[in-house]
């Protein structure tokens, strides 16, 4: 599951006693909070097992706890590649490229870290991209580069495969 809550004290509690309560199994709990941004939702990924029957409920107590949930299931997206992106993202619209990517359909920007240390500077940013299966990372990679390319962006690529 992946759960959003306010990034408030207590709220990870919050949301994994409802777990507990129907008899659910944590297996992990994936949360990373950035210290540098002052955001007010908190996102968690919990992998958990259940007994049959009681998802329902599940979602009905996380919901009375203020809790979010995102997204149920099989993660669809596994294989990430972490990527930087230098030159003037704001100027030649950032949101467009991210969505070119995001309309595949196979391949996703899932994360974004953006540093811009003035209005007239390139600015950088930390692209993470998730997909379907290692020939769409390819893909998604090849299409980035043509992006770059038009709107005169620098793209630092890891040296393993995606």
């Amino acid at each position: 599951m992946k759960l959003e809550m306010r990034d408030q004290p207590g709220q990870l509690v919050a949301a994994l006693q409802p777990i507990s309560a129907v008899g659910g199994n944590i297996i992990a709990v994936i949360h990373q909070r950035e210290t540098s941004t002052a955001a007010e939702v908190l996102d968690v990924q919990i992998v958990l097992e259940l007994p049959e029957g009681r998802l329902e409920k599940l979602l009905e107590l996380l919901r009375e706890q203020g809790v979010s949930v995102v997204r149920i299931g099989e993660e669809r997206l596994l294989y990430e590649c972490t990527l930087i992106v230098i030159g003037h993202l704001m100027h030649t619209d950032l949101s467009d490229t991210v969505d070119r990517i995001d309309r595949t359909g196979s391949a996703e920007v899932t994360e974004l870290s953006l540093a811009m240390p003035a209005i007239s500077s390139p600015s950088s940013a930390r692209i993470i991209i998730r997909s379907t299966t290692r020939a769409e990372m390819k893909k998604a990679i090849r299409l980035l580069r043509e992006v770059a390319e038009q709107k005169d962006l620098l793209i630092i690529e890891p040296l393993e495969d995606g």
